[in-house]
């Protein structure tokens, strides 16, 4: 089985494969050890010599658990918390148990989810909880610190030097979404009037170069970004030229107060390892480096997930039964509704119904075929806003091509289904209804789709949000009123 070692991430495509080997090796080990514990705790329970039977249990105890801890002491933070997240509650708690070292605590609590990490602080005590958070960067403990106590925060800006206090505050009062929150402090300035050489003896003065460093800043007297230095041109240079002459103006310079999707579109488009950020001076506040981006990206990816399944948050999957239906009761009830409201619009018709029971067949063919196509539009309208490309102005435009789209797969799909009914159903008129019916039903969805989401942004909402349950709460309700509705007016 292969192994994950030096405490180095796994590498290329197999990366997913090697962590979850690593995964099964854990969660046999933990099961090894209870049945051994188990086993060991019986015979001592039956021993005539029970001190001697104590200590065997106690020896057979500490070489599982050392075991198990030299196993977890060879992987990497963001390997380890991958598991831990894979864990039941209990198993996650020995493991973590067993990890003694406060800096890799730290390192693990920054890479676990959210609900995960509020599991593991809560087996920690407070002494423990400040010894970690002071292993950690100033941008790494704004990261974490909501989920901590209050005391413990107060206990670290206590002991922290002026200028990390500063850097603190500073990280913790950017929102999560605005590139602040993204920043590290890690910077490395140099002045535009020094030679290659100047640089490159004072790069040789840190003991390692911060994470992710591509290019050097130069900035003046009053730190205001002049323009960057990139690694590579620093190195191929003659060392006598003057950093003035070998500089480049920023890819792209990243205001500290805006929204964190516009740094992971300037990455995406640029191809950027690191990008800096700068206040409303254009002064040299920090940068943003591809792995916090990555970071970001990925957790918008799960919320909307989540969002689209009309989840309020991020769950841990052996969170507790209370936790799990506070998570999930509110569009839960919001669906009952709907539904609710779309059986009344049933029972509106069940005369209808009685009459012509093909009707009770078909309906529920123009209702999902209705909310399928609401939410492909929806999906569309949220990832253009993710991704910037909607703007207001095009609101209209957008609206009248989405109508045009419905209209064309009314048209035909309808005219598909209305052949199927008459087929099946010896009923030209029926036919008819069918394809109306697909066709209105299809340009309520496209209206939705669009106006749902456009709403919600308006009103400083995220469309992702819920829109795919009010979708389909429209199309139900509404494919059913205009199916039967035509039924009754045009067949009974």
């Amino acid at each position: 089985m292969p192994e994950i070692v030096d405490k180095t991430p796994a590498e290329g495509g197999d990366a997913r494969v090697r962590v979850e080997d690593a995964l099964a090796e854990v969660a046999a080990l933990i099961r090894k050890n209870r049945l051994v514990e188990g086993l060991v705790h019986e015979q001592a329970a039956h021993a005539a010599d029970a001190q001697r039977a104590g200590l065997v249990e106690s020896l057979v105890t500490k070489q599982n658990r050392a075991s198990l801890t030299h196993k977890l002491d060879r992987l990497h933070p963001a390997d380890i918390a991958y598991i831990l997240e894979a864990l039941p509650l209990d198993e996650r708690i020995y493991v973590w148990d067993l990890i003694k070292s406060a800096e890799r605590d730290g390192e693990i609590l920054v890479e676990v989810s959210d609900a995960v990490r509020e599991s593991l602080i809560s087996s920690m005590d407070t002494d423990e909880l400040v010894a970690v958070a002071e292993t950690l960067e100033a941008d790494e403990l704004a990261a974490i610190a909501e989920d901590l106590p209050q005391e413990v925060m107060d206990d670290v800006f206590r002991g922290m030097p002026l200028d990390e206090r500063e850097q603190l505050r500073a990280a913790m009062s950017f929102e999560e979404d605005m590139v602040g929150a993204l920043m590290d402090f890690e910077d490395i300035q140099v002045r535009p009037d020094v030679t290659l050489e100047v640089v490159l003896r004072y790069l040789r003065r840190f003991d390692e170069l911060p994470s992710q460093t591509d290019q050097v800043f130069v900035v003046d007297r009053d730190e205001k970004l002049l323009g960057a230095l990139p690694i590579a041109t620093l190195i191929v240079n003659d060392p006598e030229t003057m950093v003035a002459d070998v500089m480049r103006p920023p890819a792209v310079k990243l205001q500290q107060h805006e929204k964190a999707d516009v740094a992971a579109s300037a990455f995406e488009r640029y191809d950027l390892v690191s990008a800096p950020v700068v206040d409303t001076n254009d002064c040299l506040v920090g940068r943003v480096t591809v792995d916090e981006v990555l970071d970001f990206v990925r957790q918008r990816g799960e919320e909307g997930v989540l969002a689209q399944a009309g989840l309020r948050e991020e769950e841990d999957v052996f969170a507790s039964v209370w936790k799990s239906f506070q998570n999930r009761w509110t569009w839960l009830a919001v669906n009952l509704l709907t539904a609710f409201f779309a059986s009344r619009v049933i029972g509106v018709f069940e005369g209808s119904i009685a009459k012509l029971v093909a009707l009770a067949a078909l309906m529920p063919i123009v209702a999902g075929i209705g909310g399928n196509s609401g939410n492909q539009t929806t999906t569309m309208i949220v990832r253009a806003v993710a991704l910037g490309q909607l703007t207001r102005e095009h609101a209209n435009n957008l609206l009248r091509k989405e109508l045009q789209v419905a209209l064309l797969n009314g048209v035909i799909w309808g005219g598909v289904m209305g052949l199927v009914a008459m087929m099946l159903y010896k009923d030209v008129m029926l036919g008819v209804v069918m394809i109306m019916a697909m066709t209105l039903n299809l340009l309520l969805a496209a209206l939705m789709g669009v106006l749902i989401p456009m709403t919600m942004m308006r009103t400083g909402r995220d469309p992702a949000v819920g829109s795919s349950v009010l979708i389909t709460a429209v199309t139900d309700s509404g494919g059913f009123f205009i199916f039967l509705g035509l039924a009754t007016l045009l067949l009974l």
